[in-house]
């Protein structure tokens, strides 16, 4: 029945009070009300209808995605939104575009210029009158990853050879794997990239820079000569990645004016002597930081739609248990079904925060970048380094398990798990390989634990790292399971835990003569080192968020619950590394995986209240399992019918193969 909410009863349970937690998970009262509003005013209008997507063929596909976005900008005018609303409407229309790429590329070109110490190109396009950005006149992309080369930039292969009779570079692709490969908006769209190539002069390979190079005509818009361009073809999922361009570019001797490399901190003389400034490289690491920190925040966002997909349906599906012809047991009542699902609910909230955090931690220090104090990048840079890793591995595999806890019908386009998974499954991958991420990591761990005995001292996430004789020694000596509730005990578990990793993969480094063999061949333990010490990151920035004022009937006290569970739950799936530094017991693992169980059943009655907390509009899920209303059979079946393959009751290709066969049946069965 229409107008029926069938988890009304669901809601009724809940021991908190809802709108109070909206503004929590939000950040603040206004940005929940901007939130708010404009992904109501996505969901009701048709422009943005996502009904189709899944079943579009890829030219359709991609074509109205272009609308899409067309239209998002006009709206973006004619409303004069904000910057602030403008992210938001982007975010609430759930569709990768081309504008994805632009939008990420001014933003990092913002910081080239703010720290810049000579951008000619800039300064020539950029002239009173004209648009903020370069960037923001045309459509711009960001192309370093090559067809050959990812992770490894210092093995990029397209080259820039500076030409001093003409003053210019020769931007050229000398191998097949030299091709830029996916780059988002490159293949059909971009006028304009950012191009990463080897700086030779004179013969001398200078290593790699950045240049900003036109690809397209802004008349006809076909390539440039000497450029090849096009798309890489369709990628996993339905829609998915599908709506965007990514491209493959080549470059055939490509000519370039010298003022179009970015001068940040080198440049080209006339007479082609390459020259490095004297500006700290830290600043390369600032875009690159930027970004991070945006998939750290993104991931909560992701998980959290699974999870409030997978919660809801969790509550509307029944099996089993039915006694004398009554109602079947709820799916979410089930302890397995708990143990798989609220560790997720935790985890998104567990993200949220610390993204709150890390976006300050990066205002901070470009603040400080400003005034000229490079101290604090390093930590910076490991941290969204580690975090982007910890947070995305977390969320693709996150958004697999929804799928799995919803069942066969979690397999259905219409539950929005499958195309949710396939477009954020790539974050594990862009913007930095996770296991690259996470030895990026341990590398800065190691240097913290080798510089331990100077004047040093450790601050800001690594601060544990100066009690380091106290954690190497200490033992957990409480015994029952409500200890493990005190944010002092599991803060202390998380630091022993990590800092004993720390030195172990220290101390195993040093017997080996040369430092980078053992580094190679301790490899996967430095990943654990790491994995352990961002872990600690995100527990004790979800204590630290519990020690705020929360205002809001028993708000703070779920919010308490959810730490528990994710602490507890990791310390469950970790389990070997706390028993193995010695740390904790295996009757004190015992007892804490009996808290664990008793806040799964703390949380059960609140946990559709709590994925209401996000505020999510029917629209933006996109899933038919997640309907705020429960209304998930009647849906699911009337969804069917509008399938293409049932447009007609004779399925296309039915005479030419079918009829045949069925035929050569009906003769075969009469012959016997």
């Amino acid at each position: 029945m229409e107008g029926v909410d069938y988890l009304a009863d669901e809601r009724k349970k809940a021991q908190f009070d809802v709108d109070e937690m909206k503004i929590v998970w939000a950040g603040s009262r206004h940005a929940f009300e901007v939130s708010d509003r404009i992904s109501k005013l996505v969901a009701n209008d048709p422009g943005f209808s996502k009904e189709e997507r899944t079943m579009l063929p890829r030219k359709e596909l991609f074509k109205n995605t272009l609308r899409k976005a067309a239209y998002a900008w006009k709206l973006i005018i004619d409303l004069h939104l904000s910057e602030e609303e403008a992210e938001k409407l982007r975010c609430f229309i759930d569709e990768p575009a081309f504008i994805d790429a632009h939008w990420v590329l001014t933003s990092c070109l913002t910081l080239i210029f703010a720290y810049a110490k000579l951008l000619l190109w800039a300064q020539r396009n950029n002239r009173k009158g004209g648009c903020p950005w370069p960037t923001r006149c045309k459509f711009g992309c960001y192309a370093q990853t090559e067809l050959g080369h990812g992770s490894n930039v210092r093995g990029l292969e397209t080259t820039a050879t500076f030409d001093p009779q003409t003053d210019e570079f020769v931007i050229h692709s000398p191998t097949l794997t030299s091709s830029k490969w996916w780059p988002g908006g490159l293949g059909k769209v971009s006028t304009h990239a950012v191009v990463y190539a080897r700086l030779i002069t004179d013969g001398k390979d200078h290593g790699i820079n950045a240049f900003i190079i036109q690809l397209r005509s802004l008349e006809d818009h076909k390539p440039l000569p000497g450029i090849t361009i096009g798309d890489i073809g369709t990628k996993f999922g339905n829609g998915a990645y599908n709506t965007v361009d990514n491209g493959v570019l080549r470059f055939d001797h490509v000519r370039i004016p010298r003022d179009q490399m970015l001068m940040s901190v080198s440049q080209v003389t006339k007479v082609g002597k390459y020259v490095q400034f004297d500006v700290p490289r830290q600043l390369l690491y600032v875009p690159m930081v930027d970004v991070r920190q945006t998939i750290v925040a993104d991931a909560s966002t992701a998980l959290s739609r699974a999870v409030c997909i997978a919660t809801r349906y969790s509550a509307v599906r029944r099996q089993f248990g039915s006694q004398n012809g009554g109602q079947e047991i709820q799916v979410i009542d089930y302890k397995t079904q708990q143990s798989r699902l609220f560790p997720l609910l935790a985890s998104a909230y567990a993200f949220r925060f610390v993204g709150e955090w890390l976006k300050r931690l990066y205002t901070d220090v470009t603040q400080r970048l400003q005034a000229k104090d490079f101290s604090t990048v390093p930590e910076v840079h490991a941290c969204t380094a580690g975090l982007k890793s910890l947070t995305t591995t977390a969320t693709a595999d996150g958004i697999e398990e929804c799928r799995k806890l919803c069942g066969g019908h979690g397999y259905l386009c219409s539950s929005g798990l499958p195309e949710l998974f396939a477009i954020y499954v790539p974050a594990c991958t862009y913007e930095g390989d996770n296991i690259v991420l996470l030895l990026q990591v341990a590398r800065y761990l190691m240097k913290t634990v080798s510089q331990l005995g100077s004047r040093k001292k450790p601050v800001g996430t690594i601060a544990y790292m100066g009690k380091l004789e106290h954690l190497m020694q200490c033992r957990f000596d409480v015994e029952q399971a409500k200890d493990w509730l005190k944010p002092s005990v599991i803060l202390e578990a998380f630091e022993a835990r990590a800092a004993r990793m720390s030195v172990a993969c220290a101390q195993n480094i040093s017997k080996f003569d040369n430092p980078e063999e053992g580094f190679a061949e301790l490899a996967a333990d430095l990943v654990e080192a790491a994995l352990a010490h961002c872990q600690l990151i995100v527990v004790s920035k979800f204590i630290e968020k519990l020690q705020q004022d929360i205002p809001g009937k028993g708000v703070k006290q779920q919010l308490e619950v959810l730490c528990g569970i994710y602490a507890l739950f990791l310390l469950h799936k970790h389990q070997g590394d706390f028993l193995g530094t010695g740390y904790i017991t295996s009757k004190q693992a015992s007892v804490a995986n009996e808290q664990l169980r008793a806040l799964y059943s703390q949380l059960r009655p609140n946990a559709i209240s709590l994925v209401d907390a996000f505020n999510y509009t029917d629209h933006f899920l996109g899933s038919i399992l997640g309907r705020y209303d429960g209304n998930v059979y009647p849906k699911l079946y009337e969804a069917a019918w509008k399938d293409p393959l049932n447009e007609s009751d004779v399925p296309d290709g039915f005479h030419e193969y079918i009829r045949p066969l069925l035929k050569q049946q009906l003769l075969q069965t009469a012959r016997l």
